[in-house]
């Protein structure tokens, strides 16, 4: 059975199915923050989603990863790289992108399994 949480019309921010747990793209709530900001941002609203699925980031499968500006990679990884479980880490990929809004500057999608 399919189960979606956190839904509108367009989309749900979580659907999980079987054992896997995917997560919309997560964009920062306050863009107002720069790259390192509002990565902190995202991470936190996918240890939420994640959570409410059952899972957590010890179980991520897969992350992709859009940033806005390249230049600002390093930015984004210090964030990414505190929070990881690095005893777990996911297959990822990353490339520059423009990004839905001038002001956002990283997105981040990620597939987990359920524990």
């Amino acid at each position: 059975m399919i189960e979606r949480q956190h839904k509108n019309q367009r989309m749900s921010q979580l659907v999980s199915f079987a054992n896997l747990v995917w997560t919309a793209g997560q964009v920062a709530k306050d863009p107002s923050q720069d790259m390192a900001g509002q990565t902190e941002q995202i991470l936190a609203q996918i240890d939420a989603l994640l959570a409410d699925a059952g899972s957590n980031k010890s179980a991520l499968i897969s992350a992709n990863i859009w940033v806005s500006d390249i230049s600002q990679f390093a930015q984004m990884n210090a964030v990414w790289d505190a929070w990881v479980d690095s005893e777990n880490p996911p297959v990822r990929a990353c490339v520059e992108s423009r990004l839905a809004r001038d002001e956002l500057l990283v997105e981040i999608q990620v597939v987990a399994a359920k524990l």
